[in-house]
């Protein structure tokens, strides 16, 4: 989904002026959500106020990614700044995302009939299972975050999701996914391509289906990697119209357009894991994005799906 920090991947002086430019409020996400379903939250738990816009920016971006042409280490005095904290406070924050993932997963192990379910996933140690997407994978929040807390140890897991991007960019980026020898790769992929400017959209799903296609079938023929697909999560067409960002950039989502995409997912010989209905009900203000509810929903769904695989 649109990525605040796009653009940012040219010279690092660039990025921090481009950062320091973008109206970090534009990404509508509360970590003070609690966990409904499940009555959860970590011992000791510290949650920022609701419409914190740094806790929300920092939930969607990690600058790290767009900068990896650098060099793998980050300085996170750098990082940091970036947010307008120093790297004692923007620690602080990305350990709360981490203690509330690690709650969810607990508490979801603790569900009757959780040990079964958890015994039966195809992930074994040793195995790397990576992460394709946008904004929904790159939540800090993520469902793919919480998953990582759920697998057996030993298993390597790495987000490669980056918020804003597209299919073509994914396939772009592909000697990067096939440079890290996944056995599984979970991609969730579309919604980007679907956004409208003005009304037109950007990419139409057969055009989707075909850039999804070459990126699997590259990957898996450098790497034999197992693919599963994930269609992109609905929306509130609602409050996506009344988002006063999206509406300042000409932006949309109309929610047939993520369906046609959805279709083609589902018409693909691999699994596909349909996240609409787990997702359902559970989107921030600006209709797009999930809230960390949602992105719990969407991590059972995708547990109660990957079980059949092994």
């Amino acid at each position: 989904m649109p990525n605040d920090f796009a653009g940012a991947c040219g010279p690092l002086s660039g990025a921090l002026q481009f950062a320091a430019s973008v109206p970090l409020a534009s990404y509508a996400a509360t970590v003070s959500a609690g966990l409904p379903k499940l009555g959860v939250r970590a011992p000791g738990a510290t949650i920022a106020p609701a419409h914190d816009p740094v806790e929300r920016a920092l939930r969607f971006h990690q600058p790290e990614k767009l900068l990896r042409h650098l060099g793998p280490a980050h300085d996170e005095v750098v990082l940091a700044a970036l947010f307008g904290l120093d790297p004692a406070g923007h620690r602080t924050r990305l350990d709360r995302f981490e203690e509330r993932n690690r709650a969810v997963a607990a508490a979801l192990t603790a569900v009757p009939g959780a040990d079964a379910l958890l015994a039966g996933l195809p992930f074994r140690p040793g195995g790397h299972v990576v992460a394709v997407g946008e904004s929904t994978t790159a939540d800090r929040l993520s469902w793919f975050e919480i998953l990582r807390h759920l697998l057996p140890e030993g298993v390597r897991c790495t987000n490669l999701a980056v918020s804003g991007t597209t299919t073509t960019r994914a396939l772009a980026n592909l000697p990067l996914l096939a440079l890290q020898r996944p056995d599984w790769v979970l991609c969730m992929l579309g919604a980007n391509d679907v956004q409208r400017l003005d009304g037109v959209p950007l990419v139409a799903a057969p055009e989707t289906g075909h850039t999804l296609r070459a990126l699997r079938d590259l990957t898996v023929r450098r790497t034999g990697t197992r693919w599963v697909w994930l269609t992109p999560t609905g929306i509130d067409p609602g409050r996506v119209a009344r988002y006063v960002h999206f509406r300042r950039a000409g932006l949309d989502w109309v929610a047939a357009d993520l369906d046609a995409v959805a279709d083609v997912l589902l018409a693909e010989p691999e699994p596909t894991i349909d996240t609409r209905a787990a997702a359902h009900g559970h989107l921030e203000e600006d209709g797009l994005h999930l809230t960390p509810t949602g992105q719990q929903r969407v991590a059972e769904a995708v547990l109660a799906a990957l079980g059949p695989l092994r």
